[in-house]
């Protein structure tokens, strides 16, 4: 079985570029916490004008340094792998100090699942407004002066989630789809179990040698990252129906026995976790629930 190889440590320093790969810096925003890890990466991307992807939290200092590593080269593209704000926020005003458009897939009608008050970091965090100056689809291509990104839908996570292909050098810049320090929350109802296995199996006939993730340190391995993730998903889910079937009927009853050392900081996550575990078995009708999607719904096996 192919193991997660979590990469709790990072070497970086705020404010500071860091090289990635030929052509590519990384910037990592000042908003650590238990779910961005050190921040938000930020990545400029081109020699002689550049596109930013992810300009992170509105932060004046974050966006002061985008500027300086910018050392005066335009700036032709801001775009955005989905919409929540460590990732969003800082678009507008790198978008009005710069001139450049924002690009992103948008916020849709059918995003209309999501519901602020069940987010794992216990507040809004989901910008339901964003809307990019130029929607990107999947298979969408953006061109610079001497670099191209393909956009990849990749839901799950996030409903509007895009990662982005660096064709030229087999980089793909993952958002929060894949990480290096830790797997990817699913939040339901922003996020979709259905949609985040799918968005997974479709990287595996890839051949991609480098993931530059949101948050945490380069992936040098990414097939066997992604491997290693469906793995974990699998197995996460087959804990979560043992725990039912041995009689767990709630939400909190399966966090207690399948996340009995987890940090209670991140509680909330593992609860979301669980519910998003408990949608996919009922969707193929492993489990039965007695009301719709909900923190405080029971469940039985089917």
């Amino acid at each position: 079985m192919d193991k997660i190889d979590f990469k709790t440590s990072m070497s970086f320093r705020y404010g500071e570029p860091e090289p990635m790969a030929p052509g590519v810096v990384r910037l990592v925003a000042p908003n650590p916490s238990p779910f961005t890890f050190k921040g938000t990466n930020t990545y400029l991307l081109g020699t002689s004008s550049l596109a930013i992807i992810d300009p992170g939290p509105e932060d004046e200092t974050h966006r002061a340094a985008i500027l300086a590593a910018a050392a005066g080269r335009p700036i032709s593209h801001i775009l955005i792998t989905h919409a929540h704000r460590d990732h969003s926020d800082g678009a507008a005003g790198l978008a009005k100090a710069t001139g450049a458009p924002v690009l992103g897939f948008g916020r849709t009608g059918s995003d209309a699942r999501t519901a602020t008050s069940h987010m794992p970091s216990g507040r809004e965090f989901v910008d339901q407004q964003f809307t990019p100056d130029i929607r990107l689809n999947d298979g969408s291509v953006v061109n610079g002066d001497d670099w191209s990104l393909e956009a990849l839908h990749a839901p799950g996570h996030a409903p509007d989630h895009l990662c982005f292909a660096l064709k030229s050098q087999r980089i793909i810049f993952t958002g929060d789809h894949i990480m290096a320090w830790n797997t990817t929350v699913i939040a339901p109802p922003e996020g979709r179990m259905s949609d985040y296995i799918a968005s997974l199996e479709r990287l595996l006939p890839r051949r991609d040698r480098l993931y530059l993730p949101g948050h945490g340190g380069r992936m040098e391995k990414p097939l066997r990252a992604v491997k290693a993730y469906l793995v974990h998903r699998q197995w996460r889910e087959q804990a979560v129906l043992s725990a039912i079937r041995d009689g767990a009927g709630t939400i909190p009853d399966v966090v207690a026995r399948v996340y009995a050392t987890i940090d209670q900081r991140l509680i909330r996550a593992a609860e979301l976790s669980v519910l998003a575990h408990v949608e996919y078995l009922s969707e193929r009708r492993l489990v039965t629930c007695d009301r719709p999607l909900s923190l405080d719904q029971r469940f039985s096996p089917a």
